[in-house]
This record gives C-alpha cells, sequence and structure tokens, in this order.
C-alpha cells in the first residue's frame, strides 16, 4: 500500500492518491485497484449515510453525478465502467435516479442487489436490466413518467473500480407519447436538486458529434458550477466524429475544469475486455484520435479519475461532515429539551397548569403593576404601564378640550342668559336659583358623557390583548390551556368591562345631580375669575363696534369673546358671568374627579384581577363540563407531538450517522497507528 493512500478525520486531513503506473491505458483488469482496501469502508460509511437519508437532515454526502442530454451515450459510459448491461430502448430510459455503487470483489460470481422502496432483490447480470426495469416501474410507474424516489444498484464484481455515482434521467424537451407535457422542467429539476449542493461532483457526458456549446447538460451545470471546478467531462461517440475533436477538447469552450477523458463504448456484441481492447487499438492507431494525449483517453483513465477525485473530495468533506453531523445532532438535541415536557399523569398536569399559571401572573405584575419590560423590551404595545397613562392622558385632553355647540365665543354668555330668563318666571327678581347652575352643569356634564364610556371600552379591549398574548406565551405547548385561557380572559374582560361601565356611568350621573366640592381650588378660581367682572362690564357698554356690527372684547381666561348682542340683557349680563365663572371654576373639579376616578378604578381592578380573579376564572373554564378538566393537558397539541416525533427521528438518524463516521474514523486512526 502506498504512501500518501489515507485520509484523515482532522482538518489536516491528507489527498488519497492513487499509486502511479497502475492504471496504464493498457492495464485491463481490473479497471482500478490499488486502493480499494482502503477507499472501500469509507464508501460502506458514506452509503451507509446516504441509506440513513442524512441529505434530509441538511447533510450533503459527496456524490458524483452522471448528467448527459438524450443519446449522449450516459448509459453506455456507466456500464463500461460497471461492465454490466442497463436498459436500452427508445425515450427515457433512466426515470429515476439510479445510485450506482461499484465495488470491486475477487467473487467467482458477481453480485447484483436492488435496493428500494426498503426491501433488496438479488439479481444476476443477465437479468439485471430487466430487474431495473421492473423497479423503475414500481417507482416511477409503468409509462414513460419519471419519479425522484431513488433506485440503489450495488455490483460487487471482480475488477470494478469503488465507485458511488448517481444516473439521472437524460435531458429532452419534447416530450414523447405518454410522457407529461412538462416533462423536461421535472427532469430538469431533479438534475438540479443533485448538482447544486457544492459537494457534488458532475459528470457531464458528451457526444463528440455535437456541439459542446449547444448542449443542455453543459448549460445546467454551468448554472451552478460557473468556474468547472467540479465538473469532469466524458466525451462519448468519438469514432462517429474524430474530426476536430482534439482541438474541442483543448480549445475548453464550456469551461470543464476537472478535464476531458475521451472514450469508445462498447459496441454490438462486444465483450467488455473486446471492448476495451478495440478502444485501446482506437486511440493508438486512429490518425486523428491518436494525437490526443494517453492521459485522457480511455475508460480505464476514466475510472482512475473518479476514483481520484471521489477521494480528493472524500478527504476534503470528511472532517466537515463529521463536524456538522455532531452540530446537527447537539442543535437537536437542545430543541427536544426546550420542548415541554410529555405529561402522564393527573399530578403531572396539574403541576404543570399550576406553573404555567403561576408564571402566566407573574409576567402580567410585571407589565401591568409594576411597569417591567425586559419580558417584551422591543415590543412597545406590551409596555403596559406607560401605554396606560398614555391613554390617560388622551383621556384627559379629550374631556378639557371637548366644546360645546353653545360655548361659541360669537354667543358667549347666551346659555347663561337663556337659562336665567326661564328662572325668573319661578323666583325672586335678581336671584339665581340653584336650578339653573344645576341645569347648566346637566348639560355638560351630558355633552362628554360619551367619552369616558368610549375610554373604559378601549382601556378594557387592550388589556384584553395584553393578557391573551401573556397566557398563549406561557401555555404555547399546551394547546387545551390555550382554548381555556383565551376564554377565561375574554370573559373576565366581559364582565370587568361591564363592572367599569357601570363605574363611570354612575360617576357621571353623580355629577349630574350635586354641585358640591370641599377643594378650595374652587373659590380660588372662582374669585380669580370674578375679579375681570367690572372691566368685562364696561367693555360691553362701551366696545365699538367693527364695520360688521362686531363688538369683541379680550377676557382672561377666555380669550377674545363677541359681546354686543349682551347689550340687549342689561340686566342680566352680571348675572350670567357670575353664573359662567362659577361654572367654569367647578368644571375643573369635575373633570378632575372623572379622570381621577375612572384611573383608580381602573388600577384597582387591575389589579385585582391580575392577582385574584383571572386565576380563578381560569381555572373554572378548565374544570367546567366543556373544558374537559385538568386530564385535557395530557393531551399534547399536534404541532408538539409533530414536532417531538420529527425531533426524535432526526435523532436516531444522527445518531446513528454519528456511529457511522465514528467507526470509520476508528478504522483510519488504527490503520495510521
Amino acid at each position: 500500500m502506498g504512501e500518501g493512500n489515507h485520509i484523515s478525520p482532522n482538518n489536516d486531513c491528507k489527498t488519497i492518491t492513487v499509486e502511479p503506473g497502475a492504471h496504464d491505458a493498457n492495464f485491463h483488469a481490473p479497471l482500478v485497484s490499488s486502493y480499494n482496501d482502503r477507499i472501500r469502508p469509507i464508501l460502506d460509511a458514506f452509503e451507509d449515510l446516504r441509506r440513513l437519508n442524512i441529505t434530509k437532515q441538511g447533510i450533503q454526502l459527496p456524490t458524483i453525478v452522471v448528467v448527459g442530454d438524450q443519446s449522449s451515450g450516459k448509459s453506455s459510459v456507466l456500464e463500461s465502467l460497471a461492465e454490466i448491461t442497463l436498459p436500452r430502448g427508445q425515450g427515457i430510459c433512466t426515470r429515476v435516479p439510479l445510485i450506482m455503487r461499484l465495488q470491486h470483489h475477487p467473487l467467482p460470481k458477481p453480485e447484483l442487489v436492488l435496493e428500494y422502496n426498503g426491501q433488496s432483490v438479488l439479481t444476476d447480470e443477465s437479468r439485471v436490466s430487466d430487474a431495473i426495469r421492473i423497479a423503475t416501474d414500481v417507482l416511477a410507474g409503468e409509462g414513460k413518467g419519471i419519479s425522484n424516489t431513488p433506485l440503489t444498484l450495488l455490483v460487487k464484481k471482480n475488477g470494478v473500480p469503488d465507485l458511488t455515482m448517481v444516473d439521472l434521467p437524460g435531458i429532452t424537451r419534447v416530450p414523447v407519447h405518454g410522457q407529461p407535457e412538462n416533462i423536461y422542467d421535472q427532469i430538469v429539476n431533479i438534475i438540479m436538486e443533485y448538482i447544486r449542493p457544492e459537494e457534488s461532483i458532475i459528470l457531464n457526458v458528451l457526444s463528440a458529434t455535437v456541439d459542446f456549446s449547444t448542449c443542455e447538460s453543459i448549460r445546467m451545470s454551468q448554472s451552478v458550477d460557473k468556474k468547472g471546478i467540479r465538473t469532469l467531462a466524458v466525451v462519448t461517440k468519438v469514432d462517429k466524429a474524430p474530426e476536430g475533436l482534439l482541438e474541442k477538447v483543448m480549445a475548453d469552450d464550456v469551461n470543464i475544469g476537472l478535464g476531458y477523458v475521451c472514450v469508445r463504448n462498447r459496441i454490438g456484441d462486444e465483450s467488455y475486455e473486446e471492448a476495451r481492447m478495440a478502444e485501446e487499438t482506437l486511440f493508438r492507431t486512429h490518425p486523428l484520435l491518436s494525437k490526443i494525449d494517453k492521459s485522457i483517453v480511455g475508460v480505464p483513465v476514466l475510472a482512475q479519475k473518479l476514483v481520484q477525485i471521489q477521494a480528493n473530495s472524500i478527504s476534503k468533506l470528511f472532517p466537515e461532515i463529521v463536524k456538522k453531523i455532531n452540530d446537527k445532532l447537539g442543535s437537536h438535541l437542545s430543541e427536544l429539551e426546550k420542548l415541554p415536557k410529555s405529561l402522564t399523569s393527573v399530578a403531572e398536569a396539574m403541576s404543570a397548569f399550576m406553573h404555567i399559571i403561576g408564571s402566566a401572573k407573574e409576567s402580567l405584575r410585571k407589565i401591568l403593576l409594576r411597569g417591567e419590560f425586559d419580558e417584551f423590551p422591543d415590543d412597545k404595545h406590551m409596555h403596559c404601564t406607560a401605554r396606560l397613562v398614555q391613554m390617560l392622558d388622551q383621556y384627559s385632553n379629550d374631556l378639557h378640550n371637548h366644546q360645546e355647540s353653545d360655548s361659541s365665543k360669537k354667543n358667549f354668555l347666551m346659555k347663561e342668559i337663556k337659562v336665567l330668563e326661564e328662572a325668573k318666571w319661578i323666583g325672586l327678581p335678581n336671584f339665581v336659583p340653584r336650578s339653573t347652575f344645576l341645569t347648566l352643569l346637566q348639560n355638560r356634564v351630558q355633552a362628554i358623557s360619551r367619552i369616558p364610556v368610549e375610554f373604559i371600552d378601549k382601556v378594557w379591549d387592550y388589556l384584553q390583548e395584553v393578557m391573551i398574548t401573556v397566557l398563549v406565551n406561557h401555555s404555547e405547548h399546551y394547546h387545551q390551556l390555550q382554548v381555556a385561557a383565551r376564554r377565561a380572559v375574554q370573559n373576565v374582560i366581559s364582565t370587568m368591562k361591564d363592572k367599569s361601565m357601570k363605574h363611570v356611568m354612575e360617576v357621571v350621573e353623580m355629577e349630574k345631580i350635586t354641585d358640591y366640592t370641599c377643594n378650595p381650588e374652587y373659590i380660588h378660581e372662582y374669585k380669580k375669575l370674578m375679579a375681570n367682572e367690572t372691566e368685562f362690564s364696561e367693555d360691553v357698554l362701551h366696545c365699538k363696534c367693527n364695520t360688521r356690527n362686531q363688538c369683541w372684547v379680550n377676557l382672561e381666561g377666555f380669550g377674545e369673546v363677541e359681546v354686543s348682542h349682551l347689550r340687549q340683557y342689561p340686566c342680566l349680563v352680571s348675572q350670567a358671568f357670575d353664573l359662567r365663572m362659577r361654572l367654569t371654576s367647578y368644571w375643573k373639579i369635575v373633570l378632575r374627579r372623572i379622570i381621577d376616578s375612572t384611573a383608580l378604578h381602573l388600577q384597582f381592578n387591575i389589579n385585582r384581577l391580575v392577582n385574584k380573579d383571572l386565576g380563578e376564572k381560569i381555572v373554572n373554564e378548565m374544570m367546567n363540563p366543556y373544558g374537559g378538566g385538568i386530564e385535557r393537558l395530557l393531551e399534547e397539541s399536534p404541532s408538539i407531538a409533530s414536532k417531538r416525533d420529527r425531533l426524535k427521528k432526526s435523532v436516531a438518524v444522527l445518531r446513528e450517522s454519528k456511529d457511522v463516521v465514528a467507526r470509520i474514523m476508528d478504522r483510519i486512526s488504527a490503520e495510521e497507528d
């Protein structure tokens, strides 16, 4: 065994090389023999990984992918390498991805096994073509359709190179009878899936009879491998178009980075040994083909190059694959650990239930009562204490800025005068009865009565969103609890909203029937406003009208008001002014009482809701006949059950994959020692 014929599992791995002189074009049996003993265990390991569908875990394996236009000679090349007969005929012969595992083995009789749909079918050289057809019909259906379900053919035979290749359907643009109209798109999708990964080596089979640049297979490989660094070209049918072949290969107009190999495949009833002898003679004696360098002609050279490329790819990617398997396994185990524990008893369900409710209530205390936002740092909608203060500020502004329809500066004091005119019939002259003040007060309170109701509706709708969000987050793995929690929040919020509506409506009604306050600010504000009475009365009498017959005066606290209409009521102006100033002073007290009362009511009930009512309501919802009881928590949600099952299957695959690579690494280490 030559030095350097090994792979290291470490990042400083050496490239596997084939011993020089072992693959001369005249050397017929076996095609490649020098490093089978060392590379085969690694190939077997990779096949085990492939069988485990490790690619479904996002881990790509180094793969030689065989592509070519229809009738390019793709099947003939594979036959020459495997020395077996593959299906032939009109149209697409390869209708499913065919994974060919070639193993050199000094058996007296070759062993051929087809693997598909979880079964293994023994066959032999005389029946393998029919066996592949039967298996293909099972996978792709009878007819001429294709499928992306792979079929594996294991060939153990003396003299074949240790190679694993994937043969894909030949590219055809025009569907023939029995093929779907989108056959081209289906084939392209399958080919692209296999050649897109950077781990794939593309074996592009080209016919010497065509312009390489026009081949669909070239266009596809160039789309994923623009510089051709992982593309090897095999030129077939060289005996049919020898003219200019050397120039085409040397010019390399289509960027084949791994080079070309020109081959002559078996013709007619030739044996594989006869075909190889004929190939050797052709490239040695043909006036044109003999000019092509012997290092790029012949099936043995192709076998050597493929083995070398495969070995280099494995040596390069093996450490990374080991790392990816370990990383994926660690990630999936971590995800499994984060999933909620499967509940197996009522006691466990009750414990989980109490834990979830307790943690959810603590979160609500933080965001609704204490103003801590660490659980939702970037979601300002969940910064509840700040949002509630913001909503209260807006509520206060809405109440203070509300304008009555008859309080226009152009009709200043007219509402008071009309009420006074009515009152003079039921009381002594120059006496302002209490009923006049209450009438004006009731009108004002009624005008703003909808604002507290709308505010309460808005606040509790917001609180419902917040509470449902928190409870759903904490019970995300328990569908039945989420349903019960959502229903409980909706019910308790509905109750609290009704209670708050009743409260603010009572507050509004109380303000309508009373004119009491012990707040000293009322007298202070009233005196301040009444200090302007004398000056205002003088302005009303002596103000000059403008061209529109309007008189405007500046009144502190009210700005400019129009007063020409007040001259018609000289006996009532003083009383109207006094009434307006009393109402203005008292109105500030009324608004403050409404706002403060609403705020205190909300804070009290939010506190009670979080600390007491919500938990009790959720328990009641779980325990009622429609809630299904705590036992319903034992029923895992479909999404969690599906995720748990998927992760468990992935972990099983990755663990088995880890064992596979560990065994081969141990073997490599033992051989190096």
